[in-house]
């Protein structure tokens, strides 16, 4: 009988991936390669669905019947036997990817959609050598995947509409929030957008226009506060399209266009500045605390998915 989704992987995207399937209702198999990664990983599932409760934002029944629906595995192969939908959420590389995308093509019937919770690889190439590709697509949840609502579905050249919409409604009824992407370019969809804030946000370094504090602080405390209610396109058509144009004629002429990394980025990494693996980048990580950092990080998501879940949008 196929009644569950098989997550592949129990790092801390599959773990999140899991929990959220799970605590939704379904049979949910964590499978690894190891019986122990598994073990750890719906250990990780159970603390992320516990963080929620905790908040306010799932009801402590939903999650004991989710610890019930969420079981292990490290036999991928028998896996597949129940599986109605299968996420890979493996290491990000694209032959090991590619290898698991083959055998799960073999081993499911083609109805089954297989996913790849891939953050930058096309899923075109993932597929490459699976004789269904039309069964295939991203589905991109983004980190903490237990919190951020954020699933990015992102269709290959060969992947059925039907398949996409099907998905998108899966992940609708799970609490997420997804899109569909109708194109596999790289960057997906939000992070085309996030490189775009990066790369100027580099820029205005670079040329001494601001300091690193005051450029994270101008996104935190103006666009990135609104953005929650607020998106870019909603903004304009608030101030106006006639307005915005005007405003692109502007500024677009002394903003960074370029389409390759930053100098300035690459000089920092030769000299081994890569941000808190090495305790220095724009910032002194000895002064700094990234955990604390990571912690607020979340609550302020938390903070965020309970207002949109008190203040559901109308339209």
């Amino acid at each position: 009988m196929r009644d569950s989704i098989l997550v592949v992987g129990g790092g801390l995207m599959g773990s999140g991936i899991a929990s959220r399937s799970a605590l939704a209702g379904h049979p949910t198999i964590l499978a690894d390669t190891d019986r122990g990664l598994a073990e750890n990983g719906r250990q990780k599932a159970i603390e992320c669905m516990e963080e929620l409760a905790d908040n306010g934002l799932v009801e402590t029944e939903a999650v004991q019947k989710g610890k019930t629906l969420l079981s292990v595995s490290d036999n991928t192969m028998r896996s597949c036997e129940r599986a109605e939908y299968v996420i890979e959420a493996i290491t990000e590389k694209i032959a090991a990817k590619q290898e698991l995308f083959r055998l799960l093509d073999e081993l499911l019937p083609a109805e089954v959609p297989i996913m790849s919770n891939t953050s930058g690889l096309r899923i075109t190439e993932i597929a490459q050598y699976t004789k269904h590709p039309e069964r295939t697509l991203t589905a991109h949840f983004w980190f903490p995947g237990h919190l951020v609502p954020l699933v990015e579905v992102v269709m290959s050249e060969h992947t059925d509409p039907a398949i996409a919409q099907r998905v998108k409604s899966l992940l609708t009824k799970w609490g997420k929030a997804p899109i569909i992407v109708k194109r596999d370019l790289p960057g997906q969809l939000a992070n085309r957008i996030l490189q775009a804030i990066i790369r100027e946000a580099v820029s205005i370094v670079e040329i001494g226009l601001a300091e690193p504090e005051d450029v994270d602080l101008a996104i935190k405390m103006g666009m990135g506060i609104r953005f929650p209610v607020w998106g870019a396109l909603e903004h304009i058509e608030a101030v106006g399209l006639d307005l915005g144009l005007s405003v692109q004629d502007s500024v677009l002429p002394s903003i960074s266009g370029a389409t390759t990394a930053s100098p300035y980025l690459r000089a920092m990494v030769q000299r081994g500045e890569l941000g808190r693996k090495t305790g220095k980048g724009f910032y002194d990580w000895s002064k700094r605390d990234m955990d604390a950092l990571a912690k607020r990080r979340n609550q302020f998501i938390i903070e965020t998915l309970k207002f949109h879940k008190n203040h559901p949008p109308k339209d």
